[in-house]
């Protein structure tokens, strides 16, 4: 299995699973029973009143994160649906706790032709009743049919739909489960810095800090990716009233990035390359965000 190849990134997260005692649908447990309680075909989920129009369904809310999570390219788009009269518990600004009932989907498109839309829907009160699941869209764009299982290389493009239990490795390492609506993601918090700081901080937050945080949720059986590095790469509200207060300052930069120093740094040879256990993000991701590195490289240059 050559580094890097198809078959070796789609092995990564089922080998670490595997350890987990998981089924071959990547998935343990209470969490298949719900799963198999999702309906079948994206049209029953409630995002939809008519999919044939795309008229979303009342109640459904569009939402785009400020710092979105690089997927190779592709067009995304988001909604939400909060269950009638339910409010999200914002107590905790930096991980907010959505009722029960709260679903949320995300769509991936590549040229305009529509592959996947993600599920996640919360069928309990604490958050670990989150339950994953895709939805691959059929030829003629007409429906998209539930896939547990996943698919690599669907529609005969590069993009590869995860199976349900993969969702876990990104989405299990924080507490709220869901990361993209939040207080810093909806621009509801200031982040501190110029241009090339804020985009810096915002990419490594929308890109790394659901592995590389200090306040991981405790799981029982082996992850997929695990960090216990010391890095953090949130930006907690309580700590951003400068640069220099964010968690990314304070352990990552004079460590894995070297003030000045792009090529010298650790952090800067991972997010410029593909590569199997050479890149991060780790997981979902083939190719660079050319855009994020060269502002990357423009902000360590500036330390």
């Amino acid at each position: 299995m050559a580094p890097g190849s198809r078959t070796a990134r789609a092995s990564l997260g089922f080998i670490a699973l595997l350890g987990a005692g998981c089924n071959r649908y990547w998935v343990c447990g209470e969490v298949e029973s719900r799963m198999a309680s999702l309906p079948g075909r994206l049209s029953e989920t409630g995002l939809y009143a008519d999919i044939a129009t795309g008229e979303l369904a009342p109640g459904v809310v569009p939402f785009t994160p400020r710092f979105p999570l690089w997927s190779d390219g592709s067009e995304k788009q988001r909604w939400i649906l909060l269950p009638g009269g339910a409010q999200i518990d914002k107590s905790d600004m930096d991980e907010w706790v959505f009722p029960e009932g709260t679903k949320v989907w995300k769509q991936f498109s590549l040229g305009g032709v529509r592959i996947e839309t993600r599920l996640l829907a919360k069928a309990g009160p604490t958050d670990a009743d989150w339950t994953p699941l895709a939805y691959v869209w059929d030829a003629d764009g007409a429906d998209a049919i539930a896939a547990p299982l996943g698919a690599i290389d669907s529609h005969h493009t590069d993009h590869d739909v995860p199976a349900a239990g993969e969702c876990f490795a990104c989405h299990g390492g924080r507490r709220s489960f869901i990361l993209g609506y939040s207080a810093v993601q909806l621009g509801d918090v200031v982040v501190p810095g110029n241009a090339i700081e804020v985009a810096a901080l915002g990419y490594f937050h929308g890109n790394c800090s659901h592995c590389h945080n200090q306040t991981r949720p405790e799981r029982s059986g082996a992850r997929c990716f695990d960090p216990r590095d010391g890095y953090d790469f949130t930006l907690a509200v309580g700590r951003l009233d400068a640069t220099g207060s964010t968690p990314t300052y304070q352990t990552v930069v004079g460590d894995a990035v070297k003030r000045g120093d792009p090529d010298g740094s650790r952090l800067f040879e991972l997010v410029s390359s593909r590569g199997f256990f050479r890149q991060m993000p780790p997981l979902a991701t083939e190719k660079v965000d050319a855009s994020a590195v060269a502002n990357i490289r423009a902000w360590i240059e500036g330390l």
